[in-house]
């Protein structure tokens, strides 16, 4: 749980919340107070390093380890979400931090693993995907994505395009690219407020590397297949107070509507409906059918709650704190996410392994140089987006496919009334011959 600094724009230096001990918060509202209790409590005075080594830190570890993680951010609009996920180059930001912490972890695990890591930015605007990392059009873009599900993989988006990368500086170069293509707006609010989910996701495979640094990857070891999801929520907020109109309004309504969502996946997983056999409506909204295994899935997950402890949003900060605690008693259960090497077909690094190694036989026979590592990762680039290609054609296949089975249903409904008509034409016809036989 995170409060924000409110000198800027929120308005009102009433409080309406009060640290009571590292953990506790009492909240009041109308006269009266209610205690809120939570792994975590961070004050305006906390920076977003305090933040990141409390909820994301060891998540980061876990996903060197082969475990899936997500970490997100929720609050209403202008209660910081974005400086905590993202933050400043003064004051870096979760996202930033983790992605510094997966390759320092890569480099303390060189000599006895191999990696391979890609990273993917989405954006779910007006309930629309979009892929930050092209620059296409919003309704070229939005035709080109789908969710997916695959046991190995569980729940993806297809045609989202994934990056190989291998520095933290290239990351956080295309997490700044695609940041400037998100979807923001001015409200009474906030200048600059998002008005748009998004999920950067870091993908990290790694296996074993048999005899040390000479040794060369293990073909027969499993690969370790984990996915890092830090998500920046847009925030719920009112009508009444942020002055939307026209697509503002729009977008706002689309917003409150995916968080609603997203509320009600958490109160029923925290009543514990799913093990009782009852529904999840995962499917309700993008956001939540992406984020399925991190609610109550196979993922380690945290949720940082930002708030203003501003008297004039006292409604705002109660629904959230509502939210956090309800969030706290889902139970997720993770398990480590290993591809054996005798099945390893969705597993890119054990493809691309193959396809290295047989790129450097072809050009050792035919006389050239040693292969170097600069080679190595443009051939994966390369690799990476034949397969983003090949998913591609497929899923539009699969559209071509379904679009033909629609025209099919069509015609042959079409088909049936017109057989209605004519017997009943026929009908019509046999009952005249039978009144008027001349």
């Amino acid at each position: 749980m995170k409060t924000r600094d409110d000198e800027r724009a929120l308005g009102g230096t009433n409080q309406n919340l009060t640290k009571a001990r590292a953990d506790d918060f009492y909240a009041r509202q109308d006269g009266a107070s209610t205690t809120y209790a939570f792994d975590r409590v961070f004050d305006e005075t906390s920076d977003n390093r305090a933040v990141y080594e409390a909820t994301t830190s060891k998540i980061v570890q876990n996903v060197i380890g082969g475990f899936n993680g997500t970490v997100f951010a929720y609050g209403q609009t202008s209660s910081g979400k974005t400086h905590t996920m993202h933050g400043t180059k003064e004051e870096l930001g979760v996202i930033p931090l983790a992605v510094r912490d997966v390759f320092d972890a890569v480099r303390r695990h060189g000599s006895d693993r191999e990696f391979l890591i890609r990273v993917s930015y989405l954006e779910i605007y007006n309930e629309k995907m979009m892929d930050l990392f092209d620059g296409a059009g919003e309704d070229e873009e939005t035709s080109k994505l789908s969710i997916r599900e695959d046991k190995e993989r569980g729940t993806y988006v297809m045609g989202l395009r994934e990056e190989v990368v291998t520095t933290p500086s290239q990351v956080l170069a295309l997490l700044e690219l695609g940041t400037t293509r998100r979807h923001v707006g001015a409200t009474n609010m906030n200048a600059h407020s998002s008005r748009s989910h998004t999920i950067f996701r870091m993908i990290v495979e790694s296996r074993a590397i048999s005899g040390g640094m000479q040794g060369g990857a293990d073909d027969g070891a499993a690969v370790l297949v984990s996915t890092l999801n830090l998500v920046d929520l847009a925030g719920s907020e009112r009508m009444s107070k942020t002055g939307a109109e026209g697509q503002r309004a729009k977008e706002g309504a689309h917003i409150n509507k995916s968080l609603m969502t997203l509320g009600v996946v958490i109160n029923k997983l925290s009543e514990g409906v799913e093990s009782k056999g009852g529904h999840i409506p995962y499917r309700d909204s993008k956001l939540t059918r992406i984020l399925q295994p991190a609610l109550g899935g196979n993922s380690k997950t945290a949720i940082v709650c930002a708030m203003t402890p501003a008297a004039s949003h006292c409604e705002e900060t109660h629904s959230t704190l509502k939210f956090a605690q309800r969030a706290k008693r889902v139970v997720n259960k993770a398990t480590k996410n290993e591809v054996a090497a005798n099945g390893a077909t969705n597993a890119m690094l054990k493809r691309q392994q193959k396809e290295i190694a047989a790129l450097k036989a072809r050009l050792e026979e035919e006389g050239c140089a040693k292969v170097d590592d600069k080679a190595i990762e443009a051939l994966r680039r390369r690799l990476a987006e034949a397969d983003r290609e090949k998913n591609l054609m497929a899923l539009a296949l699969e559209d071509g496919e379904e679009k033909a089975k629609e025209r099919e249903a069509k015609i042959s409904e079409l088909e049936a009334k017109v057989k209605e008509l004519n017997d009943a034409l026929n009908e019509a016809k046999a009952r005249d011959e039978e009144e008027d036989p001349h």
